[in-house]
């Protein structure tokens, strides 16, 4: 796979399938993430459908509003 490639196993697929987990476990919207995250609904949804290239402060920012480690969300497993 070429550089800058998504692929199904590239940080933005991970970070996605896990976003769109993590939040499904807490029974929250993509809108109440948003604003948890004080992110717009509509940009935890195109992270979700890996159309962002998101910065590591807006995963951080996602991360913080899950109650969840960073490395949860760029994990290869679920944890």
């Amino acid at each position: 796979m070429a550089f800058g490639t998504v692929g199904d196993d590239s940080a933005r697929a991970r970070l996605a399938r896990n976003l769109r987990a993590k939040r499904a476990e807490q029974g929250l919207s993509q809108e109440a993430l948003g604003e948890r995250s004080e992110l717009h609904r509509t940009y935890v949804g195109s992270v979700e459908r890996q159309e962002r290239n998101v910065s590591l402060d807006n995963v951080e920012r996602l991360a913080e509003a899950l109650q969840v480690d960073i490395c949860d969300l760029l994990a290869r497993e679920p944890r």
